[in-house]
Order: C-alpha cells, then structure tokens, then sequence
C-alpha cells in the first residue's frame, strides 16, 4: 500500500510516504513557514519515491487539535491533492501521532500523556496506550482542560510529551504527579507516525472522502470568536 501523510498542527511541519511499509519523510521545526514548505516536501517526497500522485492508495492528516492555521494548512492540502487525484483520506488525531512516536529508554513508550500548548491557558491532551499491534489507542477522550484539571488515567509508568509539559511546567507536572515517570516537552508530532496510523485505519475501514476531510479543534467556537 501507498499512502502519503501530511501533519501540520504545531510549529513542526511534515511530509511523509508510505511504501508497503518502508517510510520516507520530510521534517522540519518550522514556526510561521508551513504554507511554504509543505508542497515541497510532498513534491521532494515524490520525486525521491519516484511515483506519481495518481499512483497512490490513499492520504492521511493530522486533523488536529492543534493550531488552528497549521490545522486548516493540512486539511487544505489533503483535500487539494485528494480531490485531484481521487484518492479516499484517513483523519489522524495529532495528539495520537505525537504518542505513537514518543521514545522511552531503549524503546517505545507504552503509556504516553500528550500536552500541547492550547493557549488561553489550557493544554489539549490525550492518554494513549500502545496495543499489541504497536499502535496506540486513546484511553478515554481527547479534551482541552486547564493544566491542573486534565482528567487523569489509572495506573502509572505513564511518560508525558508534548509542548504543554513546558509551557505549564508549573502545575501539569504537578497534577500528575505519580503517574508520569518522565516527561519531554520537546517531542512534536511527525507525517511518519501519521502515516503508520494512516495506513492502518485505511485498513480497518476509517478513510472518507475528500469533502469529509474535516478538522478537530476541541474549541471550535472560543478559536472563531478569538480570530474575528
């Protein structure tokens, strides 16, 4: 299977392809320039592949939450080249994406809090645990809470990630307290992690049409009101 991944939520912006399960992919922390590089990077990634748009399966995004224009940058594009190509779309949480990738030691983590920097004091965040297929899958809801009042999982060996851990370091950390071993405030979501999960929602029957390539912002109505 051939799918193509674009993730562009947070400040790091990402291209990558999948090729029966051999990824390539292009990365780069990128503030402000996401509009600029991504079609690049989609273009070097095809140039590099040595295939056509037409002769790809499928396209998965990371449909958020996130920043609202890095959010509308990714379903943009998805849609743009779906639409032209005919190709069906799998929407991946960027919260999920950023978990699938998060190291801890010598491997991959098996419980990952995700935080990122909602802005007006709030994180978007999401419990997620790895399956025995080595994907992960989220442990109750996706939400945008105060940092202090995230709603919190059982259990511990839990490893937080995400921009959230740093931008609240005084008080998520804390509410965590017990549960989290570690955390990496540096981590971003990548297109190869979109793509892993991409690929196995195309599989399990998760794609939509181009038209129904849709965002999640988990506070759809305050970002409209804050961007008028």
């Amino acid at each position: 299977m051939k799918l193509l991944a674009i993730e562009t939520a947070t400040d790091a912006c990402s291209a990558a392809l999948s090729i029966d399960g051999e990824i390539i992919e292009r990365f780069e922390i990128a503030p402000r320039a996401h509009t600029e590089l991504i079609l690049p990077m989609v273009d070097a990634l095809m140039a590099e592949s040595g295939l056509r748009i037409s002769q790809i399966d499928a396209m998965a995004f990371g449909r958020g939450p996130g920043a609202f224009t890095g959010v509308r940058i990714a379903v943009g594009v998805t849609q743009g080249i779906a639409f032209a190509a005919d190709l069906s779309v799998v929407p991946v949480s960027t919260l999920a994406a950023l978990a699938q990738g998060v190291n801890a030691g010598e491997g991959l983590a098996e419980r990952v809090l995700v935080a990122l920097d909602a802005r007006m004091d709030e994180v978007y965040w999401g419990a997620y645990q790895r399956n025995g297929a080595g994907l992960m899958e989220l442990v109750g809801l996706e939400c945008v809470s105060a940092p202090n009042e995230v709603p919190l999982p059982t259990g511990k060996g839990w490893v937080g990630a995400g921009i959230g851990w740093t931008a609240y370091d005084d008080r998520l950390p804390a509410h965590c307290e017990g549960l989290v071993s570690t955390w990496d405030g540096a981590v971003f979501p990548r297109a190869r992690d979109v793509a892993l999960l991409g690929v196995a929602g195309h599989l399990a029957g998760q794609s939509v049409s181009a038209e129904q390539a849709l965002p999640v912002y988990l506070r759809d109505k305050v970002t409209w009101k804050k961007i008028r």
